[in-house]
């Protein structure tokens, strides 16, 4: 096996823990952000819309740079000592925050896009706002998200190699780091590329399943009628 393959290992795992967590992150801030915006307020719903288009409309990279160095500044004044976020805990708050964006907007998509009448249906059947939403809608929602939300996965597999900006030893650090103690910078950026296609392949496959398991419980969404 080639040199530093041990080392490239160790990040591509660090590199889908911190897909993993940064996407949970997301999946639970959006859908935060969803259901506050059914209190149908316009201060919420306003900085919700402001939120989402400041995010879309940042570079992640600056984001990142921003949350870690930004988060040394605030653990420092509150400490009294210089004090600073781990690159990991920096890198999913900021992924987190950029994928919160993104995935919201499809969630709010795809929750347009639910009939009317299913919410009606949870107040004839004497369910809370909360019960229809969790029991009726959310299965809903889910179906019609998921392939925006694993278009969203694949993506921010590819995003987390910014955070080698910030020093996190994750796949695409320690490709960097093998190429030049090796001197060989186009065999380890190849061969790193490898493990992203394995995690990315895997991924597809992943996703895959999770839609036919959804999909084989649920009626076929039908496209709306003009």
């Amino acid at each position: 096996m080639p040199d530093y393959s041990l080392q490239l290992l160790i990040g591509a795992g660090i590199t889908l823990l911190l897909g993993v967590c940064s996407a949970v992150f997301a999946l639970t801030a959006a859908t935060a952000l969803l259901l506050l915006g059914q209190f149908k307020s316009r201060v919420i719903n306003a900085l919700i819309r402001i939120y989402s288009v400041f995010i879309r409309g940042v570079p992640e990279i600056l984001v990142i740079l921003v949350t870690f160095f930004g988060a040394a500044v605030i653990l420092t004044k509150i400490s009294g000592s210089y004090a600073e976020l781990s690159p990991f805990f920096a890198g999913v708050l900021a992924l987190g925050l950029v994928f919160t964006a993104y995935s919201y907007e499809v969630l709010r998509g795809a929750f347009e896009a639910i009939p009317i009448g299913q919410f009606e249906a949870g107040q004839t059947l004497g369910l809370s706002g909360t019960q229809t939403f969790f029991h009726i809608v959310f299965p809903q929602l889910l179906q019609r998200a998921l392939p925006g939300l694993g278009n969203l996965w694949l993506i921010l597999l590819k995003e987390t190699s910014l955070v080698s900006v910030i020093g996190l030893e994750e796949l695409m650090r320690k490709s960097s780091l093998a190429a030049g103690v090796k001197h060989d910078p186009l065999f380890y950026y190849c061969y790193g590329a490898l493990f992203y296609l394995a995690i990315t392949a895997f991924s597809e496959v992943a996703l895959k399943g999770v839609t036919t398991r959804v999909n084989r419980h649920m009626a076929p969404v039908k496209p709306e009628e003009n």
